[in-house]
């Protein structure tokens, strides 16, 4: 069987994410920083998986995670990075640690995943892909930071995938626009807004689902001709 690593695998797009691996019998490794979390979503779980509390703003963590998943199931195939935190505000009203945490988590994470699990992914042949963003593709109002940091992953995807093409090692990403995740719906209760309101701006006429996006992740692992890629996974929001 082959295995895949999805951080922040415990809910949202990476729990949607592992479901799709598992139904095709890989082996899953998922990672969070809350046991609690994924104790209430394990019985959505079907298959050969396991639960690797980490957090992936720190290198040992990363490294602690590759070790771990070889150990128990003997290779790494798919890396999947996506953890990740969203935050929106004015630039004057976001501080220095709000800042480091998004870029911790979105981008050190990221990377440092990535560099952990290289030496796996040589043997394997495998495959990195980080979820990004649309914000990553454009500027998103009042969203400077996450949006800063979602352009970063776009612009490590690109460049890692060159130079793992010779291993062969494909990187690829998805950026998907808003997505009805509990995250999602959070935020339009703070802001007053609707879904209907949020569908208005996008051309198919509604926001995406987690599924969707897993589907774009599961697409992106089997392509075997596709690398440095960005597929946008937003209902025609970017075009």
């Amino acid at each position: 069987m082959r295995t895949v690593i999805i951080t922040g695998g415990t809910s949202g797009i990476g729990l949607a994410t592992a479901n799709i691996f598992l139904a095709n019998e890989f082996n899953c490794a998922l990672v969070g920083r809350s046991r609690a979390r994924f104790d209430k979503v394990k019985s959505e779980l079907v298959g050969s998986f396991e639960f690797i509390a980490a957090d992936v703003r720190k290198v040992e963590d990363c490294e602690k995670i590759i070790s771990r998943t070889v150990k128990d199931f003997g290779d790494v195939d798919v890396l999947i990075n996506c953890a990740g935190i969203y935050h929106e505000g004015a630039i004057t009203l976001t501080d220095e640690e709000t800042f480091d945490d998004i870029f911790n988590t979105n981008v050190k994470g990221t990377f440092f995943m990535s560099r952990a699990a290289v030496d796996e992914l040589i043997k394997s042949c495998g495959v990195i892909i980080n979820v990004a963003s649309d914000a990553g593709l454009k500027g998103n109002y009042f969203c400077a930071a996450y949006s800063a940091s979602k352009g970063a992953v776009v612009a490590f995807t690109k460049s890692l995938a060159l130079e793992l093409a010779s291993f062969p090692v494909r990187v690829n990403c998805v950026a998907p626009g808003d997505i009805l995740t509990p995250l999602t719906l959070n935020q339009l209760k703070a802001s007053g807004l609707t879904l209907e309101d949020l569908a208005k701006v996008y051309p198919l006429g509604r926001i995406g689902t987690a599924q969707e996006v897993a589907e774009a992740i599961y697409f992106l692992s089997s392509a075997n001709f596709i690398t440095g890629a960005v597929l946008s996974v937003d209902g025609g929001l970017t075009a």
